[in-house]
């Protein structure tokens, strides 16, 4: 069986893709699967270091203004679409999937939309509440949408294609061990670990706040912290944090990283962690049941984030901040105050765990495996 994965943009739209692939590899031998995005969306970086063949079309999302440039940006954009679809044909005239699997991202749309012109079997993934551009339009002539939260089936219209299979969770993250971790990573019995990340981009607003949390922190150095600041504010950061007065050769405690390749263990291995509130994000911190502070971003359609991440505060299993309230003082306390409560840190841990869907992957495979059939 052939599969092409599509998706791109960020890591939420990527680690679904690649870990259906990991299932998918480990449920039969006769898979053969490849990925395709652009050359310059995380998917360029993650997908090859997995070993897997990553196509490339030049694409790019639509802006959402009506100003002239944003306009003229939007035609361009259109363009562009026409030229990816002719090439996303190609590849799959040479490779021909059995299936292709969206995991959304405008990166998902060319070789989504090509295949189904050329009636090849399209699988849709949505892990948000509320779905995103490429998923409603490709909707009507997928074979099956598979969405994460059972709103969202109202907001596709109810079509009877969609089947509602949770986010699938990397097997590294099902399997990973909390203390081999640690001894991993060398961390004391008594240290505590804080992980952050605002997604693959890094957030602009929330990582010049990080600036002020890192002041904070190494006025204590309380606590072992990694955090990862995202492509962009990787080049800025660790100078943002030195006009602060901080020397982060000083404090070895606290590690900037652009991007947490080996989130399995780092995530197993934390105490607390501090993220958005992608779908696919929360989804891994219940499997693992880490307690978490949780800043939805409020830069995305019918801010669906703050609605991910409300659903799990009110089962206990985490404390939102939201993006308007949160300063780096605010976000300080939060996390000194929890780290101070093991109890508090087990409760909430225990609540995320309430919510893991475990088996999501296997309905996602088997879905997967009825579009190949037809």
């Amino acid at each position: 069986m052939k599969l092409l994965i599509t998706g791109g943009g960020t890591g939420g739209h990527v680690n679904p893709g690649l870990a259906i692939a990991k299932y998918a590899q480990s449920r039969r031998n006769d898979v053969e699967i490849r990925f395709a995005g652009t050359s310059t969306g995380i998917e360029s970086k993650l997908v090859p270091r997995e070993g897997y063949k990553l196509y490339t079309v030049d694409v790019r999302g639509l802006k959402r203004s009506m100003s002239p440039s944003a306009v003229l940006y939007n035609i361009a954009t259109l363009q562009k679409s026409l030229t990816a679809t002719a090439k996303a044909k190609k590849i799959l005239r040479e490779y021909q999937p059995d299936v292709v699997v969206g995991c959304g991202g405008y990166a998902s749309y060319p070789m989504v939309h090509a295949a189904q012109q050329l009636h090849i079997p399209t699988v849709l993934l949505e892990v948000n509440a509320f779905p995103g551009v490429v998923t409603k339009s490709c909707a009507k002539k997928a074979d099956r949408v598979l969405i994460s939260f059972e709103n969202t089936r109202e907001l596709l219209e109810n079509r009877p294609n969609i089947r509602l299979t949770g986010a699938p969770v990397r097997g590294e993250i099902i399997f990973a061990d909390r203390e081999k971790a640690r001894k991993k990573m060398k961390l004391a019995d008594d240290e505590k670990l804080v992980v952050s990340f605002w997604g693959s981009l890094g957030a602009l607003y929330m990582n010049r706040h990080m600036a002020g949390f890192i002041e904070l922190e190494s006025q204590h150095d309380s606590f072992r912290h990694i955090h990862a600041t995202g492509t962009a504010a990787y080049k800025w950061l660790p100078d943002s944090i030195k006009e602060k007065g901080v020397d982060l050769d000083k404090h070895p405690n606290i590690e900037l990283r652009e991007y947490i390749y080996d989130m399995a263990d780092v995530m197993a291995a934390a105490d607390l962690v501090i993220c958005r509130a992608g779908a696919a994000t929360l989804g891994e911190l219940c499997v693992l049941g880490k307690p978490s502070i949780i800043v939805p971003s409020p830069y995305v359609a019918e801010n669906h984030q703050e609605k991910n991440a409300r659903a799990l505060e009110q089962k206990g299993a985490c404390q939102v901040i939201t993006e308007p309230e949160c300063t780096p003082e605010k976000l300080y306390h939060a996390v000194t105050d929890l780290l101070a409560d093991d109890e508090k840190l087990a409760e909430m841990g225990r609540c995320a765990k309430t919510m893991a869907i475990l088996d999501s992957s296997e309905k996602i495979y088997q879905y997967i495996l009825e579009a190949a059939r037809k």
